[in-house]
C-alpha cells in the first residue's frame, strides 16, 4: 500500500454498562511510519441515538460514515420513524462488504464499532473489515492495538458497571494500547450513549513533548 495513504492504525473500544454503552478511541492517524495527525476524530456521532468508531483507511472511513449518516436521515424522512440500531448496523455492514470488494488502486480496509439505543434497549456491534457483523453483549475492541486491549477488558470487565466504572475501564484499556502499539496514541475520546442522549464524557489530548526548566538546563 502507498505509504502516503493516511490510516488510523488505532485502538477502539466499546463497553456495555448498566445504563447504556460507551465508545472510545485514541487520536493518532499515521502515514507509513509517520504520525500524520495527532487529533484524528475516530469516535463519530451519526445521529441522536447512535455513534461509531473507525479503524483503517481514513478516506473510506470518512466516506462510509457520511453515507450511513445520510442514509439513516433519509430513511427517517421517508418512513417517518427512526431506524433501529440493528438496521443501521446491517446497512453499514453492507456498505463495508461492497466497498472492500470493489476494484481499486487503494484497497479499502476499514472497520467500525457501532453503538446506539432504540426501543429494544442499548446495542453494540462490531463490523469487520470484510463486512462481517457481530452483536456484542459485553465489550469489544478493534484496531492495531486490540491485542493489548483485549486482555485488559477480559480481566477487568464486569456486568452492570456504572458509567464511571466503564469510562475508567475504557481509559485503562486505551492507555495500555498506547504504551505498546506504535499506531495508537496522542489522546483519547470517550462517548456515552444513555437514555439522556449521545454525548462525549471525556476528551483528552496527550502532550508527549519534553519540557525542560530553563534555569535547570543552564
Amino acid at each position: 500500500m502507498n505509504q502516503d495513504v493516511m490510516k488510523t492504525g488505532t485502538t477502539t473500544v466499546g463497553i456495555m454498562f448498566k445504563d447504556g454503552v460507551i465508545l472510545g478511541a485514541d487520536r493518532r492517524a499515521s502515514a507509513g511510519y509517520m504520525v500524520a495527525d495527532k487529533r484524528a476524530q475516530k469516535v463519530i456521532k451519526i445521529n441522536d441515538d447512535m455513534a461509531l468508531t473507525i479503524a483503517g483507511l481514513v478516506s473510506d472511513a470518512q466516506l462510509l460514515s457520511k453515507i450511513i449518516r445520510a442514509q439513516l436521515k433519509l430513511i427517517e424522512v421517508r418512513k417517518g420513524k427512526k431506524s433501529s440500531v440493528k438496521q443501521a448496523a446491517n446497512l453499514l455492514a453492507n456498505l463495508v462488504y461492497n466497498n472492500v470488494r470493489r476494484m481499486s488502486m487503494v484497497p479499502s480496509i476499514v472497520g467500525f464499532l457501532l453503538a446506539g439505543k432504540d426501543d429494544k434497549g442499548f446495542h453494540l456491534y462490531n463490523i469487520g473489515i470484510d463486512g462481517s457483523l457481530s452483536e456484542m453483549e459485553d465489550y469489544v475492541c478493534d484496531g492495531s492495538g486490540m491485542m493489548f486491549a483485549t486482555g485488559v477488558l477480559e480481566a477487568n470487565y464486569k456486568k452492570n458497571m456504572s458509567l464511571d466504572e466503564a469510562v475508567k475501564l475504557a481509559v485503562q484499556t486505551l492507555n495500555t494500547s498506547m504504551q505498546r502499539d506504535i499506531a495508537t496514541g496522542n489522546g483519547i475520546d470517550i462517548l456515552a450513549i444513555t437514555k439522556e442522549g449521545v454525548d462525549f464524557v471525556l476528551r483528552k489530548e496527550l502532550d508527549a513533548r519534553i519540557h525542560l526548566d530553563k534555569e535547570k538546563s543552564n
